[in-house]
């Protein structure tokens, strides 16, 4: 809900900005800005988990032996990320997600909004135009940004790969790097499966969105701040 609430403060505080497409996209970019922030370290925590096991044999980690383990649990490895870098660490690679989670989800809002504009008004309340208008919506979202993702990631497991701190970049530092030792077709590499996880989530998420609204008989958009 957090959309509909800084879409309201935003009609309420900055009248000028008019309820159209703008609005959808500015409270949709600080909606996913807001979600990134209280869910960031579970998803660096996530990476650094997943990546030792893929990765394990190719880790250069002082003191690791081949076959161990250097994270050995979800707490384990929220307590040595902060024990090394403080609650920073905790958040390293925040920045590119950041900025693209700001556009993503954005642009996510304003493409299912736009969207729905166009549909009649008699099929509005149709589940299947829901679910299809979250799917284009989750489909050109997701690709406007995706390199921003490859980009997070990578920043994600430089302590895995380097134990030099002085390797460790930053945002754009790591951008010029992925595209000057592996090519830009690298930001883009995974994207096509990303789809098949990301748009029918985006589609049901927007659905069920939608119905909950109207079963719980919350107040529309423009209703709620009259």
């Amino acid at each position: 809900m957090a959309y509909e609430q800084y879409r309201r403060w935003i009609i309420l505080g900055f009248p000028g900005v008019g309820r159209g497409p703008v609005l959808d996209l500015i409270a949709g970019s600080f909606a996913g800005g807001t979600a990134v922030l209280f869910t960031y370290p579970l998803d660096l925590v996530r990476t650094k988990l997943a990546y030792q096991v893929v990765e394990s044999s190719k880790l250069n980690l002082k003191g690791v032996v081949h076959g161990e383990q250097f994270y050995r649990g979800i707490v384990d490895c929220f307590a040595k990320t902060y024990k090394e870098s403080g609650i920073r660490g905790l958040y390293r690679g925040a920045a590119p997600s950041l900025f693209g989670i700001f556009p993503y989800s954005g642009l996510k809002f304003y493409f299912y909004e736009e969207i729905k504009r166009h549909v009649p008004e008699g099929h509005k309340k149709d589940v299947t135009v829901k679910l299809a208008s979250g799917s284009v919506a989750g489909l050109l979202g997701q690709t406007f940004t995706y390199p921003l993702d490859v980009v997070r990631r990578q920043m994600q497991v430089q302590r895995l790969i380097t134990s030099n701190t002085e390797d460790v970049k930053g945002t754009m530092a790591t951008l010029v790097m992925i595209v000057q030792k592996q090519g830009w077709k690298q930001l883009f590499s995974g994207l096509s499966i990303n789809y098949v996880k990301v748009v029918p989530s985006v589609a049901i998420g927007f659905t069920i969105y939608d119905t909950m609204k109207a079963f719980l008989k919350v107040p529309s958009r423009d209703e709620a701040v009259e």
